[in-house]
């Protein structure tokens, strides 16, 4: 009799097992809640670094040493402070600088809002800050324009008029470059509407505050000494976003909270 008992062996399989998907979806998130917070705080810093430069040099340079319709008043206040007038220019490249660092930051932290319209909005931003550097090419001749040294076919009072065209030019091109950067706000503001951790009144005064630069803009080039600020009242938008991002971009949450993402609050 044959006592052998038959048992049978099972190979053993090489199929790996399916990596847990609630556990991807959740490192995934938890990624996602960690880029959008540090581009919040990028986008805040870089707007308040932004604002202080492009607002002094305004001042010092436009404010402070132009006089409308007045070329040798121009010219011999931009000659005793061309110190001045220098720094203003850098603090203005830098802000372009700045501009382009927003628009990266602002793009990632509406992404899981919209891809395609956080893109289009940054394009705006870019673009913007392109224009906004051809408009400061124009202020870098203003100081050889007024040097004495510099040979010239024209006379000094010829070079004056040119200088303050110049300047001129600089303003007339960043009016219309802020075209493309009010349709920036507004779309900004219409992604912060729609993403459900940016307080919805928020968005609705970006999109105001886009509004105010459009309605400039194009009053300006149809209107006849068009003299209206409209900006100066509606930029409370931009403000409070800077600001929004300074102190709660940190710690917010895309779409919502749960409960893997509480661990990320101070990430």
């Amino acid at each position: 009799m044959n006592n052998t008992i038959g048992i049978e062996v099972l190979p053993m399989s090489t199929t790996r097992l399916p990596a847990d998907p609630l556990g991807v979806a959740t490192q995934d998130r938890i990624a996602t809640v960690r880029r959008v917070r540090r581009s919040a705080l990028v986008a805040g810093v870089a707007t308040l670094v932004l604002a202080v430069l492009a607002g002094a040099a305004n001042v010092a340079v436009i404010g402070g040493l132009v006089t409308k319709d007045d070329a040798a008043k121009t010219a011999s206040d931009v000659l005793a402070s061309s110190g001045l007038f220098r720094l203003g220019l850098t603090a203005l490249v830098v802000a372009v600088i700045l501009d382009v660092i927003v628009a990266w930051a602002l793009l990632t932290f509406f992404e899981p809002v919209d891809k395609d319209l956080s893109r289009l909005a940054a394009w705006f931003r870019l673009s913007y800050a392109a224009v906004f550097a051809v408009a400061i090419g124009q202020l870098l001749g203003v100081l050889p324009l007024l040097d004495a040294g510099t040979p010239s076919a024209f006379t000094m009072d010829q070079r004056h008029t040119q200088a303050l065209a110049k300047i001129e030019d600089f303003l007339n091109i960043w009016h219309v470059g802020l075209v493309l950067f009010g349709l920036h706000l507004v779309l900004i503001g219409y992604l912060a509407y729609r993403s459900g951790y940016v307080p919805r009144a928020l968005g609705v005064l970006l999109v105001i505050a886009g509004a105010g630069y459009l309605v400039d803009s194009f009053a300006g080039m149809l209107v006849a000494n068009y003299a209206a600020n409209v900006a100066a009242v509606t930029f409370i938008g931009e403000a409070l976003l800077m600001l929004w991002l300074l102190v709660k971009g940190r710690i917010v949450t895309p779409n919502g909270s749960d409960r893997h993402t509480q661990g990320t609050q101070h990430a």
